[in-house]
């Protein structure tokens, strides 16, 4: 087993030194922490939970919570988790998870009971009712995403507003006037969840200042709601021949039925989504997209709290700029 005194040798500096990078007592220069935390990961050392605990007053554990709801598409959700418990394991820190829908009753229970040192919460809501309990207490916290008011916050997520943007200028781009969008499942937008309900504004501002016709439907996902879904749109907009989709489990639906429609990708209707890279790659048609950065997401948001931690941060709000990959998924707009 790797020693505190390995790590300090591995690294050039004294073993007290190595000490107050993992507990926090001391400040260290970040030159200084780095090369400490580079040797801790190079080496493999896993510090004493239990005595950190007892000389620190702390349990060097990080609550993450992620309500699992069956209208949200988990891998993203568990990709981001993921990266967070990897993240946290070279700092010292391990994660437990809390997945019920509990809200504020989750934020009391972790900081009243000492469970945790810091929380990051995700599935943030526009007025999400955990904010309050948040602002007024002490324990660091994270937000992966972005409230409608972020005073007193640190907040890291993807632009989703420049998002928006990006998926209509692409497509504008390309000559198509009328664009479809594919949402997420109806709860979503009832709780006005803060991803889904900035990616509309970007949407629909940008449709607005170019002059383009934006149709909005939230779907379920799978084929029957694709279907009825897919359908209202042609009737209500029969030259349709863009979408955007920000639903992963609505995309292989919408692909098989336009091929059932006799509607060809990318000759007659082109298709953008929001997603992650590997679900956009592998689909029945590449798909041109805007990745979800899961992984980075995750990971600046332990970098983060761990600073607040040892009372290096500050509230922040960190948006991370979307990029857009073209594949086989959009073309020119058909002609008229």
């Amino acid at each position: 087993m790797v020693t505190l005194a390995e790590v300090a040798q591995h690294a050039g500096v004294s073993a007290s030194t190595v000490s107050y990078v993992l507990s926090g007592k001391r400040s260290i220069s970040a030159g200084t922490r780095q090369r400490v935390e580079r040797s801790i990961r190079e080496l493999g050392y896993h510090p004493n939970a239990g005595a950190r605990a007892l000389a620190s007053s702390r349990s060097n554990i990080i609550a993450l919570m992620v309500p699992l709801r069956t209208d949200m598409y988990v891998p993203v959700m568990m990709e981001i988790a993921i990266a967070v418990a990897t993240t946290a394991r070279p700092h010292g820190y391990d994660v437990v998870l809390l997945t019920g829908e509990e809200g504020p009753d989750a934020v009391r229970r972790v900081t009243g009971s000492g469970l945790a040192d810091a929380m990051i919460l995700m599935d943030v809501e526009l007025e999400d009712e955990r904010l309050p309990l948040l602002r007024h207490t002490d324990q660091p916290s994270v937000l992966i995403g972005l409230p409608a008011e972020t005073t007193g916050l640190t907040c890291v997520d993807l632009d989703f507003t420049a998002t928006g943007t990006l998926c209509v200028q692409h497509l504008a781009g390309l000559g198509h006037r009328d664009i479809a969008v594919i949402g997420e499942a109806p709860a979503v937008y009832e709780r006005h969840t803060g991803f889904a309900e900035r990616t509309l504004d970007g949407l629909r501002s940008t449709a607005r200042e170019l002059g383009l016709r934006l149709l909005h439907r939230p779907c379920e996902g799978g084929y029957d709601a694709m279907a009825l879904t897919l359908s209202r749109i042609f009737d209500e907009r029969p030259g349709t021949s863009g979408f955007v989709v920000q639903n992963e489990s609505a995309i292989e639906p919408l692909l098989a039925l336009l091929r059932q429609w006799g509607r060809a990708v990318p000759e007659d209707v082109s298709v953008v989504a929001i997603c992650p890279d590997q679900v956009a790659a592998q689909a029945s048609v590449r798909l041109t997209s805007v990745a979800i950065p899961a992984q980075e997401m995750g990971r600046r948001a332990v970098e983060h709290l761990v600073a607040k931690l040892d009372g290096r941060g500050k509230d922040e709000v960190v948006l991370l700029g979307p990029e857009l990959t073209v594949r086989a998924s959009t073309g020119p707009a058909p002609a008229a």
